[in-house]
């Protein structure tokens, strides 16, 4: 680095560039430009061989942003139809088998992939506990790492085209009169950091974005801190949220991208796939969009598909609960088929 190139230019520059992406993808009508936007244009100056950074405090800060956004949508409504969700839920774990088993086999007999690399790499989501199962076992972690973070990116973009594709609309935001008061806000910030680093502490997946939404959820559902986030934090909010994905690519390899592109593409696309067969049958059990069940079935990050949906209306208490869900389940599931692998 020289002396000229700091982490904070990276930094500005990462958010420059991430802005100018949401603003075109807004300009052509790209669906969720501003979460889409950034990813796709911050990715591209990665690959192009810029250096894009996002610091941990900004990173916090957008998870800490969006969760309170997500727990601003519990309301007794929601919480009534929370009865409904285990009917979604099983269906959600039928659908995460499937899912590894396909794409376990796609990469094991169409890429060549080892069988343990194969499993880890076909493991839809959960990425930090897959990298801590990796230093355990004999994989290929490079390959691991290109192909989850492809997954990634690919259904950033793709989700918003499937919903647009589906006609599906959501529910209509809160209007600027019902913006958060400053005084709640300052209550609920505080508590949602406190609860946020206990959460990291146990070892729960997303810990600021969890605590955020865990206490905005409190503070919404008994009508204590009614209102939602200032439009524009949430915007940049969702730039920073498309602007870290973009950063996932920074410093990659081209020709180990290459190779594991096809590769990430063809098992994206099998678990794409499999969520919409998911979130089709679900829709019908449960009585909500077929894109609701799409995000809430779609195998990217858990703060990624909860921002989508909170940028697209769609349920966002109803998505998060169920990307939660799928890593508690990949937490138990994951473990016996690296056991019956390794036999």
């Amino acid at each position: 680095m020289t002396a000229i190139e700091t982490p904070r230019l990276e930094t500005a520059r990462t958010l420059l560039v991430g802005a100018g992406g949401a603003v075109l993808f807004w300009l052509i009508g790209f669906p969720a430009a501003v979460l889409t936007g950034p990813a796709v244009s911050v990715s591209i100056a990665a690959l192009m061989g810029w250096r894009m950074s996002v610091p941990s405090p900004f990173r916090n800060a957008v998870f800490l942003v969006l969760g309170l956004q997500i727990g601003s949508t519990v309301t007794p409504e929601v919480i009534a139809t929370a009865l409904t969700w285990p009917l979604s839920l099983a269906v959600l774990s039928i659908a995460l088998i499937v899912t590894m088993l396909l794409a376990t086999t796609v990469l094991k007999r169409g890429f060549g992939y080892d069988r343990m690399t194969a499993l880890l790499a076909a493991t839809p989501g959960h990425l930090s506990y897959v990298l801590g199962l990796s230093l355990h076992l004999r994989v290929d972690v490079p390959k691991l790492v290109l192909v989850q973070t492809i997954r990634v990116l690919m259904l950033t973009v793709l989700v918003p085209v499937l919903i647009a594709v589906w006609g599906v609309q959501g529910t209509a935001p809160l209007d600027d009169s019902s913006v958060i008061s400053l005084v709640p806000l300052l209550i609920i910030v505080p508590l949602a950091q406190i609860l946020g680093m206990l959460f990291k502490t146990v070892g729960v997946p997303a810990p600021i974005l969890m605590g955020a939404m865990g206490i905005s959820a409190l503070g919404h559902g008994f009508d204590l801190t009614p209102g939602i986030l200032p439009p524009w934090l949430t915007l940049i909010a969702f730039v920073g949220m498309g602007s870290l994905i973009g950063t996932r690519l920074s410093g990659v390899d081209r020709s180990e991208l290459m190779q594991a592109l096809v590769a990430g593409v063809v098992t994206t696309l099998v678990a794409c796939a499999v969520a919409a067969g998911g979130a089709w049958l679900a829709s019908g059990l449960v009585g909500l969009p077929p894109g609701a069940l799409l995000l809430a079935f779609a195998p990217g990050g858990v703060e990624v598909m909860a921002a989508l949906a909170v940028e697209t209306g769609l349920e966002p208490a109803f998505v998060a609960a169920h990307h939660v869900f799928r890593l508690f389940v990949l937490s138990l599931f994951v473990p016996v088929l690296v056991r019956r692998t390794r036999a």
